[in-house]
């Protein structure tokens, strides 16, 4: 099937708004699609061949015109599309658009969103573990914007320290361990083991994996 253009995206949306009553127009100013419907404020619809910033900027000037402002985008397929929608529904809602899809072969239309204002809700779990996280944080180890690299969170410089202490102490008792370190969850980092840095000897006692001692080995290096 041919890549759709943005007009192949008009007449469903057309049909789509005549079928509720409003009186359709295409490139009326600067806006894709104008519909109107007695006494109400008017509709505006962009139409774009996918989710880009250009079609959200557009959105956005016509907030100007009308609060009543969609997007219209073709409707894809597979598990990449359906992450693409999830995202850009999150972000038409913040913005205050409505958001539809067409599906090319058969110009079947869906309305996901309705326009209208958003208030976030503040998650205070999501709050207290940023937080947290953040006191726990040794430092600045890490360089703001970074990707592809291991970032160095808190945890991992708890195990780090755990690994370290290991590496010359040997074989000890976790509770040992968490004194001597002062890291108070010491036995958990060794027994979930999340790096693979360590062993369980027996009971309550953990020793360094050949991972870990390289690991412990690394960080000795200037």
């Amino acid at each position: 099937m041919a890549k759709p253009k943005e007009t192949d995206l008009y007449p469903p949306v057309k049909k789509l708004l005549e079928e509720q009553g409003y009186e359709v127009k295409s490139e009326i100013g600067a806006a894709d699609v104008v519909g109107v419907r007695g006494d109400e404020p008017p509709l505006v619809v962009e139409l774009k061949t996918g989710f880009t910033l250009s079609l959200f900027h557009q959105a956005i000037d016509r907030l100007a015109i009308t609060d009543t402002v969609y997007v219209a985008v073709p409707r894809g397929s597979g598990r990449a599309f359906l992450s693409s929608l999830k995202s850009n529904l999150k972000l038409c809602r913040r913005l205050g658009l409505g958001l539809i899809t067409v599906r090319m072969e058969d110009g079947f239309t869906e309305i996901h969103l309705d326009p209208g204002p958003y208030a976030p809700r503040k998650s205070k779990a999501k709050s207290a573990r940023l937080l947290r996280e953040f006191a726990r944080r040794v430092g600045d180890p890490n360089l703001g914007g970074s990707n592809r690299t291991t970032i160095m969170t808190a945890y991992r410089q708890d195990a780090m320290r755990v690994a370290a202490y290991l590496g010359e102490a040997g074989p000890s008792k976790a509770s040992h361990v968490a004194r001597e370190t002062g890291v108070t969850r010491a036995r958990t980092i060794m027994a979930d083991d999340h790096y693979g840095w360590f062993e369980r000897v027996e009971r309550g006692v953990y020793r360094l994996s050949p991972k870990g001692e390289k690991a412990s080995g690394d960080q000795d290096q200037p």
